[in-house]
């Protein structure tokens, strides 16, 4: 591939991971809730990464084509988002001291974040509508191996702002509960606020 063309598709990534949304929210309530954002940020990333493997087997045309299986898609992420942020709403996250976690409850950080960015049908939709675009077929690289590639530069810097994003949260509001309590609410409405956008628009799209 083009290093001019890696690079292109780079700076518009890198663009929009920078905007705040539901992986955001989640790293910055793993950063105030646990020693470490590693096992969340990497859920989330597994996420990107399953987003990218599907539209490469180009499953993600198939999906993008019949309307029920993408609803169905749709409405199960937008579920999982709603109630992800009702439990933040519910339960503001504070930063805990280093103590001891659970054996498991590493890896059910993990799982969440590939919930979290997993099941938001926007991160497929995006992936569709961006990652063929900077495709180049009769380069000598299958299709399929190109968006790969971009794959992995779009996840480089999801890992990069994410684990910034969650250890800065940490960080700054360390000594600040009541900033700390605010700060995981507004992620909290942000992450139902796209839940439910994505519920209405599907059933406005239903009528």
């Amino acid at each position: 591939m083009a290093v001019n063309t890696v690079a292109a598709f780079w700076a518009v990534s890198f663009v929009m991971v920078l905007v705040p949304g539901a992986d955001w929210a989640y790293a910055i309530a793993a950063g105030l809730r646990h020693r470490t954002v590693l096992p969340a940020v990497s859920g989330l990333l597994a996420g990107h990464l399953l987003a990218t493997a599907v539209v490469a087997a180009g499953v993600a045309a198939v999906v993008a084509r019949s309307p029920w299986v993408l609803t169905g898609l749709t409405l199960a992420g937008a579920g999982y988002l709603v109630w992800l942020g009702a439990g933040l709403l519910l339960r503001p996250a504070t930063v805990r001291a280093a103590t001891a976690e659970p054996p498991d409850s590493r890896l059910r950080q993990a799982a969440r974040g590939l919930g979290v960015s997993g099941l938001n049908p926007k991160v497929l939709l995006l992936f569709l509508a961006l990652l063929p675009q900077f495709t180049r077929p009769g380069t000598g690289w299958p299709v399929a191996a190109q968006i790969a590639v971009l794959g992995l530069v779009h996840v480089a810097s999801c890992a990069v702002v994410y684990t910034g994003v969650g250890t800065g949260a940490r960080t700054v509001l360390r000594a600040r509960p009541a900033a700390a309590a605010v700060v995981t609410r507004l992620s909290g409405v942000t992450t139902v606020s796209v839940g439910a956008l994505l519920l209405i628009e599907q059933v406005a799209s239903l009528r």
